[in-house]
């Protein structure tokens, strides 16, 4: 069970703290955690949306166009469906210890980075020389 740790309001992760300490994991916890809350209600509000929004339009453009926003939405849920997973991803990672450090390299993953992309799984050099090699195998 994990211990309840202490989390000012204010506080944000910083690089003269030991990397991955208590408190730089429960702040990440936690805002993966809220990340995750937020796109749940989102997810929530669109099925409703989706359900309310069934109806019988006789006009063809303004079914063309009901049709149109909804298959935005079903796009943007799924790409909040895979953002979920990503934050599960994540809060595993946590569980394991296993959370801010690179995949590729074990190096640590700036704190910047992980504030700004919780779900990042490489420190910003690998994922350019990742995506550069993505880059490379697209244009052959």
């Amino acid at each position: 069970m994990r211990a309840e740790v202490f989390l000012p309001d204010d506080y944000r992760p910083a690089d003269d703290e030991l990397f991955m300490n208590d408190t730089q994991v429960e702040y990440f916890r936690r805002k993966l955690l809220s990340w995750k809350s937020e796109l749940m209600s989102d997810s929530k509000d669109t099925i409703e949306t989706l359900q309310d929004n069934t109806r019988a339009i006789p006009d063809i453009s303004d079914r063309a166009s009901e049709e149109t926003d909804r298959a935005l939405e079903l796009r943007t849920r799924d790409r909040q469906r895979k953002l979920v997973s990503k934050i599960d991803s994540a809060l595993r990672r946590i569980e394991e210890g296993e959370y801010g450090y690179c995949e590729e390299t074990g190096e640590p993953i700036s704190l910047l980075r992980l504030d700004a992309r919780p779900i990042a799984t490489m420190s910003l050099e690998a994922q350019e020389r990742h995506e550069r090699r993505e880059k490379v195998h697209r244009d052959d």
